[in-house]
């Protein structure tokens, strides 16, 4: 009987986390981009309705805990882009170009891979910028409401210090706290507290699809897609990338009339659905899945609370909360970007320019910033310079692993296995001779999810 609880327990808190979490997030990116709270929360309904039928679907087609959300950095990306010339139906119209695009990659596998090989450094520090401007505002916060800001931060870091799973949760429900003992007596009276569907005729124009979809999609590509599949294969599992994102990308076509950005795979909370502690047996931890998918849903007949809620607190109160929850995933991303010394100053022009917040011809600072970056390792790139002949050593040197190489941002926010450490561990598939030959052949790579997945 425990073993039947554990995995739909382990669902129930991937749905809890993965909504008090990032739902500021959310909402503050939508309603930068031009959202009325009335769209705003439609917009949260409709994506926690659509993540919730794709990771169900997902979970019960292959057998496999595919945990979905969510673009938690393309919600960012709208609070650093701001509204797009057009307003909220030019919004609209960009989120579904960005759905369409994550269909074709499911479609055509060379679009994703062109994708994974947008060099990790650039992506790393384009992600950077986008969150830079939200991770800043707990401090702000603390300048301008001491007295409120200051007792959600002190509870994010005693959580984060004993129960760092539920340190943006806690957060959050000191910030609810706060906001109903300061918020005025009449705030909530006449709001909106249940969940309605606001659709939106979507519009487009030129400077939204290159300076909004186009960004959206490689974000929720690079940060949420990606890094999901590798967090899948490092438990040992061979996802279908191709099925996963024909899903989330259809599920993004459903919500975006709503109002919802972008659905994609769980990064953050992917690792509470596929590891042990939903089930010690790998072959069952796909309930976590369904139960996650279905928590989720309903989590979203509160939109209009949480709306409502959002809408009489102080502005950068919320926006302090949701950059609590992106400290996490700047700090990984500014990793990712300054690791290799050779790339190093590429991924800071590209942070300092997507940072900049600048808009050119319509179109914003992400764009901008990859661009600058990509040239910047174009103009400056040197190969190496060959080393010296040298004696032959007396001992061989044992060969590299054969197939050892990084790819892309296929490892976003995870430390790419070194050489140097294989090699001191004795693995040596081409000098050597493994003890079990036949299960390193058949183990998935962490350090390449698309081509460790399935289609």
């Amino acid at each position: 009987m425990a073993g039947r609880v554990q995995p739909v327990l382990a669902g129930v808190v991937t749905a809890l986390v993965g909504f008090a979490s990032s739902f500021t997030v959310v909402l503050a990116g939508l309603r930068a981009a031009g959202a009325s709270d009335a769209q705003a929360a439609s917009g949260l309904l409709a994506l926690c309705v659509a993540s919730g039928l794709a990771a169900a679907w997902l979970g019960w087609r292959h057998r496999i805990p595919m945990s979905v959300a969510w673009s938690t950095p393309g919600a960012a990306l709208l609070v650093a882009t701001g509204p797009p010339p057009g307003g909220w139906p030019v919004a609209v119209g960009a989120f579904l170009v960005a759905g369409v695009l994550i269909v074709a990659a499911g479609l055509f596998p060379p679009l994703g891979r062109a994708v994974a090989a947008i060099p990790k450094p650039v992506a790393g520090a384009m992600l950077a910028g986008v969150l830079l401007p939200l991770c800043t505002a707990p401090v702000r916060a603390l300048v301008d409401l001491p007295t409120v800001a200051g007792p959600v931060v002190v509870g994010w870091l005693l959580l984060h210090r004993f129960a760092r799973r539920w340190a943006v949760p806690g957060a959050l429900v000191v910030a609810v706290v706060a906001i109903t003992l300061t918020a005025p007596p009449a705030g909530l009276t006449g709001a909106a507290l249940a969940p309605t569907v606001t659709l939106t005729t979507p519009a487009w124009n030129a400077s939204a699809l290159v300076g909004l979809a186009l960004p959206l999609f490689l974000v929720t590509m690079a940060a949420q897609n990606v890094p999901g599949m590798a967090v899948l294969v490092g438990y040992g599992y061979r996802p279908p990338f191709g099925a996963a994102l024909r899903a989330t990308g259809l599920a993004s076509l459903l919500a975006a009339p709503a109002g919802g950005h972008a659905v994609n795979l769980a990064a953050i909370t992917a690792a509470l659905a596929a590891g042990p502690d939903a089930h010690p047996d790998p072959e069952r931890r796909w309930v976590a899945s369904i139960t996650a998918g279905a928590g989720l849903a309903l989590l979203g007949l509160g939109a209009g609370a949480a709306t409502a809620l959002v809408a009489v607190a102080p502005p950068i109160l919320i926006e302090a909360v949701a950059g609590l929850a992106l400290l996490g995933a700047l700090a990984t991303a500014l990793a990712s970007a300054v690791t290799d010394p050779a790339t190093r100053e590429a991924a800071v022009v590209t942070f300092v320019v997507t940072a900049s917040g600048v808009t050119l011809i319509g179109v914003g600072g992400a764009f901008w910033g990859l661009v600058a970056g990509c040239l910047m390792l174009l103009l400056f790139h040197r190969r190496s310079p060959a080393a010296p002949d040298q004696p032959a050593p007396a001992v061989p040197a044992p060969a590299a692993p054969r197939g050892f190489r990084e790819v892309g941002v296929s490892g976003l926010g995870d430390a790419p296995t070194s050489l140097k450490s294989s090699r001191s561990r004795g693995d040596h598939s081409s000098g050597g001779r493994s003890a079990t030959p036949t299960a390193r052949r058949t183990r998935p790579s962490a350090t390449d999810p698309i081509r460790s997945a399935g289609t």
